[in-house]
């Protein structure tokens, strides 16, 4: 039996031929123009699964790199600020310094107090700095709010201990702040494991040269007294604890230590009957208690010898608050550091990690232009072939060769 085909499926045929080799090449074009091989799920709907697990993992990679550059500038706002802050206090040691020397009169004293004064106020203005958003840089989580308010030489915290975090990559974050107690509440006072102070009403001129802690320290509030019953009688020393219990006792000798419950402090000079210098384990202090004692002691001094040793002694109490201060930003400006670092490490890793997923992408959705030309090239032809095929065929008929 012979298959016979009319003129009406011979036509069709040929136009079905040309339309399907126009669609190929019309979606060839397509990829060419758009640049993607992937031009609707239907395409490959395995490959369009994947192509939204990546665009996902680039979207968090793009926020990471976000969190990055805005956890960078905080961080640096406040590495400026901690750099302004230990410059501060660079001044006010300096200060006291010259503040102590025996040759300063009391007006020249209560001169270097106001300078001390007008630091203190540039500490509460670093202090209450803002950063770009107008937010505050070291009040915790209270952000909108001014931390540190002055009244007198008395500076009060409103912030909280509250740090703030970002997210630089899937697990990792980084805190982009530190809380103004941190900063500037929570230095140790004195050596960093007790502090003395000179009672201000001692008469005498004895003064505490250095402080230092021997052995294990047994923390407690301790009171040295003097004692000479009468002039040209040997001056002895008597430590007693909170509780009035006597822990030591001596003959006082200039300049010799005089050691206690793992304590050990040198003194000078000549102390009155009844003079006292305490010693309690070193609590925090904020900076600006010690800077405002300094400015209180100083702007009340007078000319006399008493006057020198009260302020010998609180300048070599507040020396040592100073360091202390400054060992603690030192620590915070580290710790900074150490996150900076942080950052640019994981930027690295995040933009070698970004590149693996857009290569991924590419090799996904991307057309390859050379293969995608080439066939191009070859559905022309084809189409071409079909149209003159086409052309050649519609004009047979059976009636030509009767």
């Amino acid at each position: 039996m012979v298959d016979r085909l009319s003129t009406l499926q011979t036509f069709q045929l040929g136009l079905s031929s040309i339309l399907a080799k126009q669609a190929e090449l019309q979606r060839t074009q397509q990829e060419l123009a758009s640049g993607k091989k992937l031009l609707s799920p239907a395409d490959d709907p395995a490959a369009a699964v994947q192509v939204l697990d990546i665009q996902e993992d680039l979207a968090l990679v793009d926020q990471y790199a976000s969190n990055a550059t805005l956890a960078r500038s905080q961080l640096s706002q406040e590495e400026s600020a901690l750099s302004d802050i230990g410059i501060v206090l660079q001044r006010v040691r300096e200060l006291a310094i010259q503040a102590n020397n025996a040759s300063q009169s009391p007006e020249s004293r209560a001169s270097i107090a106001v300078e001390l004064d007008e630091r203190l106020d540039e500490l509460l203005s670093i202090a209450n700095r803002r950063d770009g958003n107008g937010e505050y840089l070291f009040a915790g989580f209270q952000a909108g709010s001014q931390p540190f308010t002055r009244s007198g030489n008395e500076v009060t915290y409103a912030g909280d201990d509250g740090q703030r975090f970002l997210d630089i990559a899937a697990g990792s974050q980084v805190a982009v702040r530190d809380s103004g107690s941190r900063v500037f509440l929570e230095p140790f006072a004195g050596n960093g494991t007790f502090d003395f102070a000179a009672a201000t009403t001692n008469t005498g001129t004895a003064v505490v040269q250095s402080s230092s802690d021997v052995g294990s320290f047994v923390r407690d509030d301790y009171a040295l007294t003097f004692t000479q019953a009468n002039p040209g009688d040997p001056v002895t020393y008597q430590v007693t604890d909170s509780s009035a219990a006597v822990v030591a006792t001596g003959t006082y000798t200039s300049g010799d230590a005089i050691e206690f419950n793992g304590a050990q402090l040198v003194v000078e000079g000549e102390p009155a009957d009844g003079d006292t210098i305490t010693v309690d384990g070193a609590p925090r202090q904020s900076i600006f208690t010690t800077i405002g004692e300094l400015v209180d002691v100083l702007e009340s001094t007078t000319d006399d010898v008493s006057s020198d040793a009260l302020v010998a002694n609180a300048v070599a109490s507040g020396l040592n608050n100073l360091d202390q201060a400054l060992d603690n930003v030192l620590q915070v400006q580290t710790d900074v550091g150490v996150r900076l670092s942080r950052i640019d490490n994981q930027e690295a890793v995040n933009e070698e990690f970004d590149l693996s997923l857009r290569t991924a992408l590419s090799d996904v959705q991307d057309v390859d232009y050379a293969e995608a030309i080439s066939r191009l090239n070859l559905q022309l032809v084809a189409l071409q072939a079909a149209q003159q095929t086409f052309v050649t065929t519609q004009g047979l008929s059976l009636f030509d060769y009767l």
